[in-house]
Formats: structure tokens, sequence, C-alpha cells
């Protein structure tokens, strides 16, 4: 029985045909009244993954002080979400696309997803993640490192170390252990895969890839699935009586089980494999064919804005872009500070990226 599996299908083609594939979907949910497609100076669509959460306070506050009403549509995982986006940029589902990030960003820029805007306070934004400086095309709005999470309980109940690198995930110790996200329509899988190829170098990951597939790691479409159904540590995968005790997710996920638990443990019930980690960051854009531009410059401010920073961290569980956004005590107490991810050019990730989704899709699920 092969090792490594996927919910849907399994996938043997490029990212691309993927995206194609995808487009024909229909489920898409929307998160509040009224119609993205629809030229309403009114109301402005934000398209998005299915992660993107705010305070409803804040975004009311954003919808009184702008006059307009924010229809939120979230499009499935990011690389699902931004083939859709490519694929429909001549008649868009909405006015502003969150979510591209560092590995996907090129694929978005080369296909002309989106025009120019600088946001007002791009000023504030850590320089770091301020990319296409001379169009502005995209608007940095936070940070998170996609690492390998483990349950604590299963591991201390076993009597067994938690992995802490890449090369411990591929050790007999952790057979059937990992899920990870298929890299053709998940970000976080996607990450994971540049992380590997960051360690191992081009002429090593697929070597890595197959001591991995041959230690029985496990293959979900997206991020949703994997740490909420398959991974035994979240209360989903609990509920799900999810049995696989490692997941990629990210360094800030451990908050999430304290913030959302009854009552509230002291410590979170999952920990970070420090040694798995891929440095990501994630962009919005004014799409091109957007309806309401006016509306859609002023939903990317506020994005930067410091009220939407400010609540980031404990609703999406990322890092907030801002210089002098303020960290929740409890996200800095539970979360993991990666003080040396991985990291790639964008360049080589532009030269490199569909190619190694070719390469992995061929040596992992076949």
């Amino acid at each position: 029985m092969n090792s490594v599996s996927t919910t849907k299908k399994k996938v043997t083609v490029t990212a691309v045909a993927v995206g194609l594939g995808l487009v024909a979907l229909s489920a898409c949910g929307s998160e509040s009244a009224g119609s993205g497609g629809k030229d309403d100076s009114k109301s402005v669509t934000l398209v998005s993954h299915d992660s993107f959460n705010v305070s409803k306070d804040v975004l009311k506050e954003f919808e009184k002080r702008s006059g307009y009403k924010v229809n939120v549509l979230k499009d499935g995982d990011a690389g699902a979400a931004v083939n859709k986006a490519i694929l429909s940029k001549d008649n868009p589902q909405g006015d502003v696309f969150f979510g591209v990030d560092n590995t996907l960003l090129s694929r978005a820029l080369d296909n002309g997803l989106f025009q120019s805007y600088e946001a007002k306070g791009l000023d504030q934004v850590n320089s770091q993640f301020r990319v296409d400086q001379g169009k502005h095309r995209v608007t940095p709005v936070d940070s998170g490192d996609i690492c390998v999470n483990y349950d604590k309980k299963y591991f201390a109940d076993k009597k067994l170390a938690p992995p802490k690198s890449f090369e411990d995930l591929t050790k007999p110790a952790y057979r059937d252990l990992l899920v990870t996200e298929n890299v053709a329509t998940s970000s976080p899988g996607l990450g994971f895969l540049l992380g590997t190829a960051a360690q191992y170098g081009d002429g090593g990951w697929q070597g890595y890839w197959k001591k991995l597939k041959a230690n029985g790691v496990k293959v979900v479409d997206g991020w949703e699935q994997a740490y909420n159904e398959e991974f035994s540590g979240s209360a989903g995968g609990k509920k799900a009586k999810g049995d696989r005790p490692l997941v990629v997710s990210y360094a800030s996920s451990p908050p999430v089980e304290v913030l959302y638990a009854k009552p509230q443990p002291k410590e979170a019930p999952t920990g970070v494999a420090t040694g798995t980690c891929f440095r990501q960051v994630e962009y919005a854009g004014l799409l091109s064919n957007a309806k309401n531009e006016k509306g859609g410059k002023a939903l990317l401010d506020f994005l930067i804005s410091t009220k939407f920073q400010d609540d980031m961290p404990l609703n999406m569980f990322v890092n907030p872009v801002r210089e002098d956004a303020e960290l929740p005590e409890l996200f800095v107490k539970h979360g993991v500070t990666i003080d040396k991810p991985e990291t790639m050019a964008p360049k080589k990730i532009a030269d490199n990226r569909e190619q190694w989704v070719k390469s992995w899709t061929s040596l992992v699920l076949k």
C-alpha cells in the first residue's frame, strides 16, 4: 500500500494544470452579504485563502469609517486561490487579493494579477518585507515561519524525543507520523518543499524526499485538513481522531491551541521542530480589472493599519509587518521565535518553482 495519500485525487500534473482544474470548482465561501462581481461602489471584495480572519469590531470600524461594506471571499488554500485568481484575472471575483506569499509571488506578478498602488503606511512596514518597490504591485501584510509542529502528549506517552530537524523526519522512529500538504495546491506545503531545497540544495532535495516517502509521509490537499483533521495535537484533529502527531504548520500555531481551549492550559499542547522552518511573507494587492479600485485601495491601507496589524496575531496567528505593531502576550508566550529559518532568494524560487513542483509530484505522489 502506498504510504503517500491524497484526500481528493492523486495529482500527477504541474501546478499550472492543477490551477486549470481548480478554477472549475464551484466551492468558495462568502463571509458577508453581497456579491463580489457586482459593480457596487459601496462594497469592496477581498479574495483570500481560507485562513483569513479579522475581529468583527475591527472590520466594522473600517466599514463605518470608509463607507464600504467588505465582502470576504475565501477560495481554498493559498496555492489554489492564487491559481484561480490568475485564471480569472480578466474578470476578477473581487477587488483585492490577500494571501499570495513569497513562494508564489513571481507567478502572480508575471501573470499581471495586480495593478500598482502604494498603500498608506507602507513607510511603517519593516523594509526587509518590501518587494517590487518600483511598481508597488503588492503590499506586505504578515510574515510567519512554516515549520513542523508536534503533539507533545504523543511523544511524552511514547517516551520518544520529538524531531528537531529535517533529517530527523526520515529516521525510523518517526515512520508514519508526518502529514504535509500538497505542494501544487498548498502554500505551506510548497514552503516546506522550498525549505528542504534550501537545506539540501538542487542536487539533494529529491533524495531527501525519497527518504521521507519511504518513511511514510502522508500528503493531503491543504493546511486546514492537515492541521485540523489529520494532526493529533490540534483540537480539531483530536475531534476528528487524527492519528498523525507531526504536521507541517507554523511556528505561531501553538498559541491557537491555548487561546481556544477551555480552560486554557498553562502550556501549549503542541511544539515546534525549530530545525524544519522556512520563512514566509504574505502580500495583498489591488487586482487588475478590479471594479472598485477606490475601495480596494482603502482596503489595502486598512490591511497595514495599526488597527488591523495589532488584531492579526490572535486571528490569523502570523506576525505583523509594521514595526510599531504590538504583539499580544499570549502570542509571545506560546509562539516560537525562529532565529535562523531557511530562506531562498525570490529569483531562485521563480526560476525553479514549476520544475520542482513537477518533480515533487512525480516523485512523491506516484
